[in-house]
């Protein structure tokens, strides 16, 4: 139940980053309505928090003496980066998904994900 209450909050970041982002867009099927949104919209949060999950300790062990230098701002690039490839394995593998337009954009988008998950993971607090 914990997973799908998370993929329900990266859902919600990703869809509202793209909505306040002029250069971050979610390509949708044209015929299928608002469940077909509702479903790329998770889709597209799943192949993140997949890409969150096994990519991003790595990226960040890897830049850590880069994170220190810069005192943890380095993080919003890692952010980006992510963001990145998230597009990238969505566009790779269907017509649907996230697309992201500047490098700036995925920095603003990775700070709006970023500061969504950490209100609602406030207010949808862990039962660890």
């Amino acid at each position: 139940m914990q997973l799908l209450i998370r993929l329900i909050i990266n859902a919600v970041a990703i869809w509202l980053a793209a909505a306040w982002v002029d250069k971050i867009d979610i390509v949708y099927p044209a015929d299928q309505g608002n469940g077909g949104k509702i479903i790329v919209v998770l889709v597209i949060a799943a192949v993140f928090t997949v890409v969150n999950a096994l990519v991003k300790p790595l990226v960040k062990l890897l830049s850590l003496p880069v994170v220190v230098l810069t005192l943890g701002l380095f993080l919003l690039v890692v952010n980006a980066l992510m963001l990145f490839l998230t597009s990238w394995i969505t566009d790779a593998f269907s017509d649907y998904g996230l697309h992201i337009g500047s490098f700036w954009a995925a920095i603003l988008g990775g700070v709006i994900i970023w500061l969504v998950n950490f209100v609602l993971g406030i207010l949808v607090p862990d039962n660890d």
